[in-house]
């Protein structure tokens, strides 16, 4: 027989001391700091602080530390926090081409305007562990103190653009954007709301479907034309001022995927775009959105839609990982009277069929 387990709220409040408990570990260590958390474990705040839509990299870090490392349950507490703040305007569209660039790497062209940046990456690293890492290893000062490029650096689909060998990117469209957070999703989506799912999206999600478009699977020929890391700008226009105002910089990862060109009676052949621009230090994660991007443009594009990177109710339907864990983990919530009605209605079955087959039987003889 089915029972239900009982305890009520003293389990719930001793299920949250154990967790506490296991949260703080073994005592004859130092805790681990908020501040810690910030500066050392950056790649992991980052991530929270994209897909947990909250540019605040202590509040990210209290999340990681309150989720025990969980990183998505440390998005669910970050978007839950989100929801509580006032909104008091909407900041200009960012210029990233005006970014203070810590790393600006191009896969398309060796010698760019400004220069490769190759800042901080595990691109040229051996991936074996590091035993000098148990302790606090000593850094070169003068790599420890390089300074960004200050200066704006061109975009890479800027200089294609001169020549018109790549499509326009849009960026003369003067309509609303959509607010996913606002409203809820309706289908068919438009390229702004496909990007903001994007942008909060899972990225392992997403990284498993920009590698199907790799793969053969909604293939669009990609190349990494730009992938540029640094900060940027956030300005807001403010009623009787004719100039903005600065509000300060945000840290974000831009990459610009060019992709297999298209030509047509009224248009010469052009290669096509994908786009990706999420917060903090990303590359995996904007590479992915950008692949992403360009397989949803397929029905634009008049392209077949053959892949599930091209399903764009597939892709932003399952790409947001704190749905995606309350409905699975809700499974693991009371459930008895649901598996009750399925218990009773299999015995049924069983009944109807032992008494058919005995039915038979007899005949038989």
């Amino acid at each position: 027989m089915y029972v239900a387990v009982k305890g009520g709220e003293a389990a719930i409040r001793n299920a949250h001391q154990l967790l506490a408990e296991r949260r703080r570990g073994d005592r004859s260590l130092p805790a681990m700091t908020v501040g810690q958390i910030v500066e050392q474990l950056t790649l992991a705040v980052d991530r929270v602080m994209g897909e947990g839509s909250l540019y605040d990299r202590r509040l990210a870090a209290l999340a990681i530390k309150q989720a025990r490392g969980d990183l998505i349950e440390a998005i669910f507490l970050v978007r839950a926090y989100r929801t509580t703040l006032p909104r008091f305007g909407a900041s200009l569209p960012l210029d990233t081409g005006r970014m203070v660039a810590e790393r600006r790497i191009s896969a398309t062209f060796k010698d760019l305007p400004g220069g490769q940046l190759l800042g901080p990456t595990f691109d040229y690293t051996h991936r074996l562990l590091d035993p000098a890492l148990e302790d606090d290893g000593a850094i070169d000062p003068a790599v420890a103190d390089a300074a960004p490029a200050e200066d704006g650096l061109p975009r890479v689909t800027d200089l294609l653009a001169e020549a018109g060998l790549i499509e326009p990117d849009g960026s003369g469209e003067d309509a609303e954007p959509a607010d996913l957070t606002r409203e809820p999703m309706a289908f068919p989506a438009g390229r702004d709301l496909r990007l903001q799912a994007l942008a909060r999206g899972d990225e392992g999600f997403l990284l498993a479907l920009g590698y199907s478009t790799q793969r053969g699977y909604a293939r669009t020929h990609p190349f990494a034309a730009e992938i540029r890391m640094g900060e940027v700008e956030i300005e807001i226009a403010v009623p009787g001022l004719d100039f903005p105002v600065s509000l300060g910089r945000v840290a974000v990862t831009e990459c610009q995927m060019v992709n297999q060109f298209k030509g047509s009676g009224t248009a010469p052949p052009q290669f096509t775009r994908g786009y990706g621009l999420v917060f903090g230090h990303a590359e995996r994660k904007a590479m992915a959105m950008a692949l992403c991007d360009r397989a949803l443009r397929a029905r634009e594009l008049g392209e077949d839609l053959t892949a599930p990177s091209q399903d764009e109710e597939f892709v932003l339907s399952h790409s947001d990982n704190v749905q995606a864990t309350g409905f699975v983990e809700h499974l693991k919530l009371p459930h008895y009277v649901d598996f009750q009605a399925e218990l009773d209605l299999l015995r049924r079955l069983r009944s109807e069929w032992e008494a058919r087959d005995e039915n038979g039987r007899e005949a038989a003889e």
